[in-house]
């Protein structure tokens, strides 16, 4: 008697719950639903004849099977892949607008993730201020942009949101009956509209001592010393401290990020279905 084969979705699966952490987020990845996802995984364990994921209600982690199947999982679809390319002539593009109040550190673990998804896309990734990737976007020269919320529109599908704060180095104090030094990025941006629109109607006193050209800059000068940004924490160094409450500082509102696409079915959709899944994944922790 010749054994049934495994069943390619159901691998895909079980290998996206164990990237992300979640049967919610996995199903974000593949376009379904969790229900969908948790059946092609319990046909696996039964086809397996093992548990390879342990659930509770707080977690989902790989049982001790499960951690062993990884690596041949990861091999097995990387095979069919390959297997696929020898047929395709033509690798197709995703050219993809990415704000950079968005690209965090996570960015090269979200490229690894596109890239397991469909490794033989060819992917094209800008990093830009939002106001400018949207004009790329409007005049057709991105498929797709992640972008924070820019005023005047209302379009785009809300990925997350994230908390902003008033960080500043460890350390550093601020010189009474001085306006608060800023650092912040060059107009046109957004956060730097909104940080200034806050201070102003808090009454607080503020200059700017530093413009950076990117995020990274802004939270090099903030480590060095030169004053506060207004910055989601995940795109600060270790060790930056929100001086906001301490300096009695307006409170930030939660901003979203918004992605706008027109890439709506076939091996690109699955990619950037993908990365929005992964990206929900390390912005929520």
């Amino acid at each position: 008697m010749i054994d049934r084969p495994l069943d390619l979705d159901a691998v895909q699966a079980f290998l996206r719950i164990a990237e992300l952490g979640s049967f919610t987020r996995a199903a974000e990845a593949m376009r379904t639903t969790q229900a969908a996802v948790s059946l092609k995984l319990k046909r696996l364990e039964q086809r397996l004849g093992c548990r390879l994921v342990e659930r509770t209600p707080r977690h989902v982690q790989l049982s001790e099977r499960g951690e062993a199947f990884l690596d041949h999982a990861r091999a097995l679809l990387e095979a069919h892949d390959r297997a696929l390319a020898q047929f395709s002539e033509v690798r197709q593009r995703l050219t993809i607008g990415i704000s950079d109040h968005v690209a965090g550190p996570e960015l090269p673990s979200l490229i690894a993730r596109m890239n397991a998804q469909d490794p033989q896309l060819l992917i094209e990734i800008r990093i830009g201020s939002s106001g400018d990737l949207l004009q790329s976007f409007d005049r057709r020269e991105l498929d797709t942009v992640m972008v924070r919320l820019h005023a005047g529109r209302s379009d785009g599908e809300v990925l997350t949101e994230e908390k902003f704060g008033w960080f500043a180095a460890p350390g550093w104090q601020h010189r009474a009956g001085e306006p608060l030094p800023l650092a912040t990025m060059a107009e046109p941006c957004g956060v730097r509209a909104m940080a200034g629109q806050f201070l102003d109607v808090a009454g607080v006193r503020w200059t700017e001592v530093f413009v950076g050209g990117g995020v990274a800059a802004v939270a090099a000068a903030v480590m060095a010393g030169l004053g506060v940004a207004a910055l989601a924490p995940r795109m600060l160094p270790f060790g930056a401290v929100d001086v906001g409450p301490r300096l009695g500082l307006p409170d930030l509102p939660r901003l979203p990020v918004l992605l706008h696409t027109r890439v709506k079915d076939g091996r690109p959709r699955a990619a950037l279905s993908a990365l929005a899944a992964a990206f929900r994944s390390v912005v929520r922790g």
